[in-house]
Parts: structure tokens; sequence; C-alpha cells
């Protein structure tokens, strides 16, 4: 609801063309190794010939470089500098306690807060995200608390920062529901029940969109989904077969 022996080309190290001393073409066949000689020092020897050529070329026939050697300073001023623009909208979330700001909420109720207890150990049942929603001062922290056993969300918070402190400033305390931070928009999602329906398999679900206007948030778009049950483990229930007239 929330809601892995080979090189790095997947093949065994050694496949790829000249790995181990293996003379291969891409496609796997194996060339002679005469061959790949022989073309090795042909191409050895042109080469070798042009540079001869060029140099002699370049420096007045003398066969060494008038000018000397390329001093590493030009060639460093000739490199681009790295932009750092790409960067500076970044910003670094200072983590919160989700568990302390859920309990010091005037506006949660005592029997949710009740129920907020750790899985196991002391690993509560709440996920927190933070991220640009309100234009604020510091990112915004989005709750979602779910249950233990299928981790299904029953409340979803956002908390603003001002001051000091966290304000709570949107909440949703729906079966199935569990928020996420898209692009500056808070996105919920909302599981549909159908009767009959168990936990593991909704019928469907609406997804709202929200964003920030003024000092609160606003619907922005809704949409709602409805689920196949012939996909996955849902539990399709199949017409009888008729009976065959021999019988």
């Amino acid at each position: 609801m929330r809601g892995l022996d080979g090189g790095p080309d997947g093949r065994p190290h050694g496949d790829h063309p000249g790995a181990g001393g293996d003379d291969r073409c891409p496609t796997g066949r194996r060339r002679p190794r005469r061959a790949v000689r022989a073309a090795g020092v042909t191409a050895t020897a042109g080469l070798v010939a042009v540079g001869l050529s060029l140099a002699a070329c370049s420096t007045g026939g003398t066969g060494s470089r008038d000018e000397g050697a390329a001093r590493t300073d030009e060639i460093a001023a000739a490199a681009p500098t790295p932009s750092a623009s790409g960067s500076s909208g970044l910003r670094y979330a200072e983590r919160v306690d989700p568990i302390a700001l859920l309990k010091a909420d005037p506006k949660i109720g005592e029997r949710l807060k009740g129920d907020l207890k750790p899985c196991v150990a002391d690993a509560y049942p709440v996920d927190a995200s933070y991220g640009d929603l309100t234009n604020a001062s510091a990112p915004d922290v989005v709750v979602n608390v779910m249950t233990c056993g299928d981790a299904v969300g029953i409340g979803t918070y956002v908390y603003r920062k001002q001051s000091d402190r966290y304000e709570n400033v949107f909440m949703a305390e729906d079966a199935a529901v569990y928020a996420t931070i898209d692009r500056g928009d808070l996105v919920v999602t909302k599981q549909v029940y159908a009767k009959g329906d168990p936990v593991a398999y909704p019928s469907g679900e609406d997804v709202i969109t929200y964003r920030w206007s003024g000092n609160r948030f606003t619907q922005h778009d809704w949409v709602h989904n409805d689920y196949s049950r012939a996909v996955g483990d849902g539990d399709v229930t199949e017409p009888a077969p008729s009976a065959s007239p021999a019988d």
C-alpha cells in the first residue's frame, strides 16, 4: 500500500573481447591469433610513419618540438569549470522525532495516541517524509501512521515549522490512508473497500492532490482507480461449468 559472478555487463569475467588473452569478435566467434598479430603490426607501422611525418611538418624538419612541452597551467585554464548552480536549490532537512510530534499534537485524539505503540522493540509503525510543501523556512514533515500487522494506514499528518515549533496544518484519520510529497504537492491516497473486500484487496482507490494556498491546503486534483480482480492474488469467482449432454 505504500504504500539483487560476472562482469559489469552481465557476462562472466573473461568473456568480453580481449579478456584473459582470448581473441574474440563481439559476436563470440574466435579470430585466429596470427591475423590479429599481423594486423596489429601493420597498424603500428602505419601509425609510426604518420607520426614521423607530422612531427617533421610541425617542427620545420628538425624532428623535435621547437615550442616545447605544453604547460599544465594552460591546460587547466582551458578546462571548463563545473557549475554549482545545479545544487543551489537543495535543502537539508533537520530530522525530527515523529513520535514526539504526534504525542504532543493537541489535534490528535487520545485514542490514537494510546494505540501508538512499538511493533517490536522501539520500532513504531510510522513513516516520515521531508519536503517543501508550504514554502516555509524549514522543510515540512509528513507523518504516516500504520498498523503493525498489515501496514494499513490509519492516519496521515503534515507539520509546518513556525518559529521554533512544528504546527499541524493537515490531517486525515481515515482507514487505509497514506500521504506522499510529489514535486511540491501533497498526494493523499485512500483505499476504497466494497462490502466483503479483504484488507489486502480493496476494490479501488482515491488519489487526491492538495496544494498550499495562503495558510492552508486546498484540493487541486482527484483521481479514482478501480482495481481489477482478475490479476495478482485476487480471489476471482468464476462461473460453474455447464453440464454436458452425456450427463
